[in-house]
């Protein structure tokens, strides 16, 4: 129960290199704590995530030429005895994270705090609950876009070949595209925290405007797994309109 405790801080938020790692270690521990329970609750609801997760995959084969539709029709196949439990694994471990997402963001604001005012560290739940939001708005987009991304990718084979995926390349993929848009999402809140701490300004952000939009574009070309420019676009979008958003934030906190 040792790892469960913290040592108290001093009044005026200083602390030495060795409370700064207990510290640390505290946010960690009840982070990991948080996973493991969400990831329980996964587990127990595993065959309906993994059902929801092929639907983008049969819509997106629905619409090939019959003769380029895979013969195992919507269901995908593994090809190593190892593959099912660590489809499974990646699937439970990403729930667990999803789920705790509130407790980690939370655990990691207390653990910034420090540096900030008062008045500043009172922001945790709308950080939290923003966070979260945005996180979620990101996964919906990924969703949304995954049939078209996929519709793309797979018919540039041309005729005479058939996509034959496996479940734990497409589990994969579709995982590390929601969490793709889910990071990408939270960029608004990454430049308040940066003003928050002095790093920025609602005026330098104005005048970085036209080096943010090509940056914003790069990056979504990066980031984005498929690549394709229908997910590159839906990406790049609203990271546009929340760098607008977080300068009309940051104007409005006086920064």
């Amino acid at each position: 129960m040792k790892l469960l405790r913290r040592n108290p801080r001093e009044p005026g938020g200083t602390m030495t290199i060795v409370e700064h790692l207990q510290e640390l270690r505290y946010r960690l521990v009840w982070s990991i704590a948080a996973i493991g329970v969400g990831s329980i609750v996964g587990w127990a609801l595993f065959d309906r995530i993994l059902t929801r997760l092929r639907e983008p995959y049969c819509r997106a084969i629905s619409v090939l030429p019959p003769g380029s539709r895979p013969p195992t029709g919507c269901r995908l196949v593994f090809a190593g005895p190892v593959e099912p439990f660590v489809i499974k694994l990646k699937v439970v471990l990403f729930v667990g994270l999803a789920l705790a997402l509130p407790i980690v963001l939370f655990q990691f604001w207390r653990f910034v705090t420090p540096g900030l005012t008062r008045r500043e560290r009172r922001l945790a739940i709308p950080f939290v609950a923003s966070s979260v939001a945005l996180f979620v708005l990101g996964g919906w987009f990924a969703y949304l876009t995954l049939p078209r991304g996929l519709e793309f990718l797979l018919g540039f084979a041309g005729p005479g070949t058939v996509p034959l995926l496996t479940a734990g390349r497409y589990i994969g993929f579709v995982l590390l595209l929601t969490l793709a848009f889910g990071l990408a999402f939270e960029f608004p809140l990454v430049l308040i925290f940066l003003a928050l701490v002095g790093v920025t300004s609602s005026k330098a952000l104005r005048s970085w405007r036209p080096y943010a939009v090509l940056t914003i574009a790069i990056a979504a070309a990066v980031i984005t797994p498929s690549q394709d420019p229908y997910t590159m676009l839906m990406m790049m979008l609203p990271m546009v309109v929340f760098y607008e958003i977080a300068i009309l934030v940051i104007r409005l906190m006086k920064r």
